[in-house]
């Protein structure tokens, strides 16, 4: 039986799809590759290949660059995705405004992260006698639910902040802290339990 992750589509968003979605799409692809991972931007310029510098960085932090375009958010491109994570709460409020039925699976990455983490156990263990976990749509599910049961944060704390313009040293900081959201996040849409015990 095949994995659900297999099937989920992650849908990264920033202004220009030129750093910060990008180095994200391609990262969490690298962890998580059974599963559908792309990227747009708010004021993105189509067809775009990847910037040189985020190239490197991507490339420094063990993902691959090839084949990459850029993209402008659409409402076909958040409707179709499972989980629309946003860099900041603008491309998160942007998403939503393009496809509003879209608000329970549209966060910012570090949102996500926080309500997934929000009162100690982390959202995708399940009470079950067996150890199971929660499959992905579940875990995003839950996410959700958990709105509004944490302490509200400031909007600079749930963004990641926009290299553009900046030196290549503020480039890389922001790729290596995307990274490490992006292992986090595998983690959490990585199937487990019956799935992967049917395979068996």
């Amino acid at each position: 039986m095949a994995a659900v992750a297999a099937r989920l589509t992650v849908l990264f968003i920033c202004t220009g799809n030129v750093h910060r979605s990008p180095l994200a799409e391609r990262l969490l692809a690298a962890r998580l590759p059974e599963a559908r991972v792309g990227s747009a931007g708010t004021m993105a310029q189509h067809i775009m290949g990847m910037h040189p510098a985020t190239r490197s960085v991507l490339e420094q932090l063990g993902g691959d660059g090839a084949g990459f375009t850029s993209r402008r958010l659409t409402p076909e491109l958040v409707s179709e995705a499972d989980l629309v994570l946003g860099l900041d709460r603008e491309h998160r409020e942007t998403a939503v405004r393009l496809w509003p039925v879209a608000l329970r699976k549209c966060f910012t990455v570090r949102e996500f992260l926080r309500l997934s983490r929000g009162g100690g156990e982390p959202v995708w263990r399940s009470e079950s006698a067996h150890g199971d976990v929660a499959p992905p749509r579940e875990v995003i599910s839950r996410a959700a639910a958990a709105r509004g049961s944490l302490a509200p944060v400031s909007r600079a704390e749930d963004g990641i902040t926009d290299p553009c313009g900046a030196p290549y040293d503020v480039l890389l900081a922001c790729g290596q802290e995307i990274d490490e959201a992006a292992a986090t996040l595998a983690a959490l849409l990585r199937e487990r339990g019956r799935a992967q015990r049917t395979e068996c």
